[in-house]
């Protein structure tokens, strides 16, 4: 693992931290990277049921690192970009398979709020601040900021960040619904935690097919989604979990998931 990237696995969590805290976690080759590897183990180890990710010092992440992006520009071809054989972006588009909890503190910017977007559940310290500054810079948000926004909030509200490149805070982005809990600094990542942990508890078949559903429907129909939830419902009731989870409950005992 890349040391831009921190990876530690307990108690069914994987914490995943971003850690150039000397640049405010801005995005790098070897900061996607190491995200890109981390998310790669998540979905390998049955061990790991879900993912939590934060940022080590005052940010999250700042965005890209401009200062790599002008390097970078100055290297070749502006258009050798669009045919890449590495993959730097791949952050913003691999699926891990399982829950992703983004615990954000600080500043959450650019490419930073990105990666952020991508998570299932987004959870903000009280002093993190969100944007998307890029339009503001001669260019706009290119890991999908500009497709997952709005489908996420209303459309005026994400225009209004696209377009503006204005930064909220996190009582803001809690009442515009791009996260759904606020916590004081210092018991964000406790919080996060706890939550983690208590998803990592459910029955983890369940729990994948459970978020594979909630992505999937977006685009379907809703007779298709509902025939997909439907398919999955069954598929899962014939479980072992399934048939634990309720022997359980009679018999007033926790639980003993075990992803079969």
């Amino acid at each position: 693992m890349s040391e831009a990237v921190l990876l530690d696995v307990a108690d069914g969590v994987a914490t995943i931290t971003l850690n150039r805290p000397e640049a405010m976690n801005a995005i790098n080759g070897e900061l996607a990277a190491g995200l890109l590897a981390a998310y790669r183990e998540v979905r390998r180890r049955d061990d790991i049921r879900v993912a939590l990710l934060t940022g080590n010092g005052r940010a999250f992440c700042a965005g890209a690192d401009l200062k790599a992006r002008v390097a970078s520009d100055n290297a070749g071809s502006p258009i050798a970009p669009l045919f890449r054989t590495e993959d730097p972006e791949g952050v913003y588009d691999y699926d891990p398979r399982k829950p992703v909890i983004a615990a954000i503190n600080g500043y959450c910017l650019g490419g930073g709020f990105e990666i952020a977007l991508t998570a299932d559940i987004l959870v903000a310290a009280d002093n993190a601040t969100f944007g998307l500054p890029e339009i503001t810079l001669g260019f706009f948000p290119g890991g999908g900021g500009p497709v997952r926004l709005p489908r996420s909030i209303p459309r005026a509200l994400a225009n209004d960040m696209l377009l503006t490149g204005e930064r909220i805070d996190a009582r803001a982005a809690l009442e515009r619904g791009i996260i759904s809990r606020v916590f004081p600094a210092d018991e964000l990542l406790p919080a996060a935690r706890a939550m983690a942990l208590r998803i990592a508890g459910n029955a983890p078949l369940a729990v994948r097919a459970m978020r594979e559903l909630i992505r999937r429907q977006e685009d379907l129909p809703h007779g298709d989604a509902m025939r997909l939830a439907g398919s999955l419902r069954w598929i899962i009731g014939l479980t072992d979990d399934a048939k634990e989870g309720p022997r359980a409950f009679a018999e007033k005992r926790t639980a003993s998931f075990k992803g079969q």
